[in-house]
């Protein structure tokens, strides 16, 4: 997983399916799906397609919200937003600090 939090590889698919350390990979630098080792007996090693389907769906969905992050790094802090709420009103909020940053980063 990257800084952001988007996926980049199997393991962050198998590390999302079941809580502790139930799987390891017999080379730790190689890490491709034939080197997955599953520790716990209680579980069943994936197909590979499962995987790569997870990992491209995460991988998806995280880059259609990345419209949503953009927008959410340039919003002014919330105390900066309520002060000109209540100095100059919703609408001149809505106009002055929300349409322009919705406008630059729009909704795909």
């Amino acid at each position: 997983m990257d800084r952001e939090g988007r996926y980049t590889h199997i393991e962050d698919v198998l590390a999302e399916l079941h809580q502790g350390q139930w799987f390891t990979f017999t080379d730790g630098n190689n890490r491709t799906y034939e080197d997955i080792i599953i520790l716990d007996g209680s579980k069943t090693k994936p197909t590979e397609k499962s995987l790569t389907d997870a990992l491209s769906k995460q991988q998806s969905d995280f880059d259609a919200l990345d419209y949503a992050r953009k927008r959410q790094a340039e919003y002014p802090d919330y105390g900066t937003q309520l002060n000109k709420i209540y100095d100059d009103g919703l609408t001149k909020w809505k106009s002055e600090m929300v349409d322009p940053i919705k406008a630059k980063y729009p909704k795909p």
